[in-house]
Parts: C-alpha cells; structure tokens; sequence
C-alpha cells in the first residue's frame, strides 16, 4: 500500500473526531476537517471547538454540500467518514434530518470519490444496528432474539424470553449477527456503513467500517440530551439533578473509551487486510446502565445524588448489547487500553471544569410527546 500522509476527518470537529484528528497527527498525518459545526453539538455561536488542535485545517462545510466535499477532498489519500446526525430517540421523530445528513450526505461523499477516489475510506457505523445483541437460551444455545413487544414493556418486563419462556442471557455479539435495526438512526447508520463497502468494491477503493460501541471521556457534548448516556447523566450530575433512567437499569451496554476508539481508527487505515471488513470497536466488557451511573457519580462526588429508575421504555432503545472484539484484535492488532477505572478518572477531572446546561428533560418531554416513551 503506497503511503498515506494526507488525511480528511469528516465531522472531525465533534467528539471522536478531535481525537482522531490528535491521534493521527502524532503519528506523523496532515489532517483536514470537513465539519459544519452544528449548533446541536457546538452551541449557537458555531464557533470552531477550542480542543481542536490549530495544526487541522479546517473546513466549515455541509456534508451534503457538493461542492464543499470536493474541495476537502483535493489532494487527500484518505478518508475517515464520522460526519453523522447522532442519537436514536431524536432520529425518532426527527427523520428527515437524520436521513438527509446520514444517508445523503454519505451520497454525496461516494460520489465526490468515485469522481476522485482515495487509498482508504474508514467509515465509522455504530452497535444500533444489531438491535439486540447475541443471547445464549437455557439449552447453552446461541440465538438471535427478536424485539420485545409492546405488552410486555407495558408490564415492565424488560427481559428477552425464549420459546421456552426462560430468561436469555446476552452474550458478546460479534460482526456475524444478522442486523435488527430498531430505529431511524440504526438504519442510516446501517446504510452508510453498506453503501461505502459496497462502493469501494464497485470502484475499487479500500473501504473498512468500525462499528463503534459507547464512546465516552473528554469532549462530549454536555448540552446536547442526545449524546452518549455518560456524557447525559454527567450534564445532570453537575446540574445536582439525578441521572434518569430508562426501563430498570439493568440493561448491559459496552463503554469504551474515546482513545481506544481512536487508535482503533488509525489502526484500521494503516492494516492492509482490513480492506473490506466489519469490526468491532469496544471494550469487550458488559456494564449496566445503573452501575455506570453510580460510579459516575462517585467519581464526580455527588454519590449522594441517587439516579431516577425511570421504569419507561424509550422506543428504539435495546436490553442488551456489548461486543466480541476478537476479529479487531485479530487483524487490526486492536487491544484496549484505557480501563473503565481510568477513564472515568479522567472524564471527572475534565468534567470539573466544564459547565451544561441540562436539557434532559426538554427531551423528554419531546419523546414523550410523540409517543416515543410507554
């Protein structure tokens, strides 16, 4: 593979893009951004993020902007595709965007690079779109279970059931689960993720996609009440307010930490056999929601703040679902190394100088509005 020096981060002014972007330039990469700067995520002033490291140069642009693709992607060798409306409940209700910004807006970029391909294109998918994960039934089987229907959430019965009527236990799910897509999220997610492989096969430019599990650390948007959960019960906590959560809080969710999603990102540009492949991007480790918002709060020291058990089910949210990262490790050479322990560390230290205006319960209301919560 000839050397790739010069690289574009789309949505590389967001969360996991600022690293990425620090990560590659301390591996000797040029870095351009293409980012639009959404008020959402970066407040209404739409100012360029002060962690953005000054050696990026960035482009302030629409991913759906043609012409704004094209000029990003002049003499670049390589590209990573973050640029994406995030978060499931507002995909919910708020289809049109999350459809133009996820799905057209890849479009758009395909086009840009059959027109000019590169050397590698990295795109970054998500866990959502196994829906459930991979669960094991009484007989140590392996089964792919099925949504959970709407009279057994009314009963609060939040656990998936086998034909037998006994409790599944989730397992690691690996890239081989068949997808179960649960939301307009997942579902752009799962097309950006299919149409570029499907693309650089057709035009023969490698292509790989990282499905990314639950990012956290620095950086994340505290105002914004459809980020990562972590990033959500922190803008609570430093409200004195207490985390919500849904269902009963034993839902097993797999966190993993910002710099190890970075370095998996890099890792899977510069491997020459994950050309074409799927893989996963996590901690391997299962978490309940509960527990995480406990030890958040410890860390943070606001331990005397309980969090609302919320007892409601947010459409297009899943029980469980953490992953099998061993064909990262195997190819990409990919290993976490940042513990929980030390992550949420470094996440209350940053967090103690950060200020959020709590917006949880605008959202809520606008879930619960539409339908969207039972």
């Amino acid at each position: 593979m000839e050397t790739m020096r010069q690289v574009l981060i789309t949505g590389g002014a967001g969360f996991i893009g600022s690293h990425l972007a620090d990560e590659l330039l301390r591996h000797g990469y040029t870095v351009r951004v293409l980012d639009t700067l959404v008020e959402q995520v970066h407040g209404h002033e739409r100012r360029p993020p002060p962690y953005l490291d000054a050696q990026v140069d960035l482009h302030v642009g629409d991913i759906c902007d043609e012409e704004a693709v094209a000029r990003a992607l002049e003499g670049v060798d390589a590209v990573f595709h973050l640029a994406a409306a995030v978060g499931v409940g507002q995909s919910m209700y708020e289809i049109a965007h999350y459809t133009r910004t996820n799905n057209l807006g890849t479009a758009v970029l395909l086009e840009a690079l059959v027109a000019r391909p590169v050397q590698r294109l990295v795109v970054a998918s998500s866990m959502s779109l196994y829906g459930e994960g991979l669960y094991r039934n009484g007989a140590g089987q392996r089964v792919e279970a099925g949504e959970r229907s709407l009279e057994q959430l009314k009963r609060g019965d939040w656990e998936l059931h086998g034909t037998d009527g006994g409790v599944l236990q989730p397992v690691p799910t690996p890239e081989s689960k068949a997808p179960a897509l649960a939301s307009i999220y997942a579902l752009s997610k799962y097309d950006q993720e299919r149409m570029c492989l499907m693309t650089g096969r057709a035009y023969n430019f490698d292509t790989v996609a990282l499905r990314f599990f639950n990012a956290y650390g620095p950086r994340q948007s505290l105002s914004n009440p459809y980020t990562g959960v972590l990033a959500i019960f922190a803008s609570r906590l430093l409200n004195d307010r207490p985390p919500k959560i849904f269902e009963d809080g034993l839902q097993q969710r797999d966190f993993v930490s910002v710099y190890d999603v970075a370095r998996a990102c890099r890792l899977a540009l510069e491997s020459p056999q994950a050309a074409g492949q799927v893989f996963n991007v996590g901690s391997g480790e299962p978490q309940t929601v509960r527990s995480i918002a406990a030890r958040l709060a410890r860390v943070m020291g606001k331990q005397d703040i309980e969090p609302e058990i919320v007892g409601k089910y947010r459409v297009g949210d899943i029980r469980h679902c953490f992953s099998d990262i061993s064909r990262a490790r195997q190819v990409l050479g990919y290993e976490p190394r940042v513990t929980l322990d030390e992550g949420m560390a470094e996440l209350s230290a940053w967090l103690a100088g950060q200020a959020a205006v709590d917006k949880v319960a605008q959202a809520s209301a606008e879930l619960s509005a539409r339908g969207l919560t039972v």
